[in-house]
């Protein structure tokens, strides 16, 4: 299983810790979102920046569904099937994004792939980003509801 992380605050007094955690992960914007696996320092690191960002069990649809649109190599180049048949064993975006809910692949060892999807705002907005999401806001964890979150940031 792999996790979705969404950055949702951004100003510019953060905590240290906070902002070294968050620089780790690659959200350094607003709206940044990061695949990451699951295990248990991950779990630590989220918890760290729970206050600024919502995570969730992203789906292999979805996953494939961002890689295919905001999915950028160098030189700022869409992701698509015919690189990644020419750069990996994988030959479509679909088993990519598999192997990645499996824990088994990383974006970063795709050869010149960016690890961090650069989305949308999402639409309608957040819920509110001063709260958790328990309490009817968009920071913490939200379970599955995050693929809903990344298909309105689409």
């Amino acid at each position: 299983m792999a996790y979705a992380v969404i950055r949702v605050r951004g100003q510019p007094d953060v905590n240290r810790d906070i902002e070294h955690t968050m620089m780790l992960m690659g959200l350094n914007r607003v709206n940044h979102c990061a695949v990451v696996p699951e295990n248990a320092s991950t779990k630590g690191m989220l918890q760290v920046i729970k206050d600024y960002c919502t995570w969730g069990e992203v789906d292999e649809e979805t996953l494939a569904a961002m890689i295919r649109s905001r999915g950028k190599i160098a030189g700022d180049k869409d992701i698509t099937d015919d690189y990644l048949k020419e750069k990996t064993e994988f030959s479509s975006v679909e088993e990519l994004a598999k192997a990645i809910i499996e824990n088994d692949y990383k974006m970063k060892d795709v050869e010149d792939a960016k690890p961090v999807f650069r989305l949308h705002p999402p639409v309608k907005g957040y819920e509110g980003n001063k709260r958790s999401y328990q309490n009817g806001g968009a920071l913490g964890y939200r379970g599955a509801a995050i693929n809903d979150l990344i298909n309105r940031m689409l």
